[in-house]
């Protein structure tokens, strides 16, 4: 819309009125077209964050094989980056200035307000002065490598935290965000489900049912396994269904991959407790005494 537009016009002048800093720029000066940048993430547009870019930009992205080497590039990355709602702090810098051009180097660190989830990785920018402003010419983002070979750290409580992220989901009632807490090629084998779900859809549509409940769950016994960028929780959980006040007991499994720098459920087993649905043993005595029962009544 109209007013759409004229809201990123007034940021992005904003922004470059700050960045319009003189030829010969001091430490503190390229420090903070970083905290600019990151301002610009905070608004959720992505066209305002790919205005922070030269014309001629360079960006290696953290999770995309693909160089984005334009104004619509960068902007299509961000697209996606930015509904993890991402706010970054530099952990770790090294700041170089030249005739005309500046770089920061280090490590930084992003707190995806979506998840809550925190996440390392190196970075590298390159400024120039552009039409008197100072924008990002290169971005170079990566993983932090020894996570790749040794795998994400993570703890047992942290593992067990997961669940918390998929409860919470549960609680804004929103099948679509319970969903996105599963892997792309996630597989949920649901409690009152004979149909296995292995896409997005197919967990969705379990949920706008299930969510009807207003259930929210709660870990009663976990036992929790670590492996290389994999973890499992399984154990028994039980839910208390906030349309009725019913309890219901069932046991589960879930396992973790870390997938576009967060984790996620890549499989999800959930059934009912087994020996409720046993059979009773009874005996030709305690029939006949039924009869009393019913007799005295």
């Amino acid at each position: 819309s109209g007013n759409s537009v004229n809201l990123v016009t007034k940021a992005r002048n904003e922004m470059n009125e700050k960045a319009k800093l003189g030829d010969s720029i001091s430490e503190k000066e390229v420090r903070a077209l970083f905290e600019l940048w990151n301002s610009a993430l905070a608004t959720g547009d992505s066209r305002i964050v790919a205005a922070r870019y030269a014309k001629k930009p360079v960006l290696l992205p953290t999770v995309s094989d693909q160089p984005r080497t334009d104004y619509e590039s960068v902007k299509d990355y961000f697209d996606s980056f930015l509904l993890k709602k991402p706010q970054g702090k530099i952990v770790d810098g090294i700041i170089h200035i030249g005739n005309g051009w500046a770089s920061d180097m280090g490590i930084y660190e992003f707190t995806m307000g979506a998840t809550g989830d925190k996440v390392k990785a190196r970075y590298t920018y390159n400024y120039i002065k552009e039409d008197g402003v100072w924008k990002i010419q290169h971005h170079h983002s990566s993983v932090m490598p020894e996570e790749i070979a040794m795998g994400k750290a993570i703890t047992e409580d942290e593992v067990r935290g997961l669940f918390s992220l998929w409860n919470n989901a549960l609680a804004t009632l929103d099948p679509k965000k319970v969903a996105s807490r599963y892997a792309k090629k996630g597989v949920l084998l649901p409690t009152v489900s004979d149909v296995p779900r292995t896409d997005f859809t197919s967990i969705e549509d379990y949920f706008i049912n299930f969510l009807k409940l207003k259930p929210q769950g709660e870990i009663l016994e976990s036992h929790v396994t670590i492996g290389t960028n994999w973890c499992q929780d399984a154990g028994i959980y039980e839910f208390t269904m906030g349309a009725t006040g019913k309890k219901v007991k069932g046991r589960y499994s879930f396992i973790y991959v870390y997938e576009d720098d967060e984790w996620k459920i890549s499989h999800h087993h959930s059934s009912v407790m087994p020996e409720g649905t046993m059979a009773k043993e009874i005996s030709e005595e305690e029939v006949k005494n039924l009869f009393q029962l019913w007799n005295s009544a």
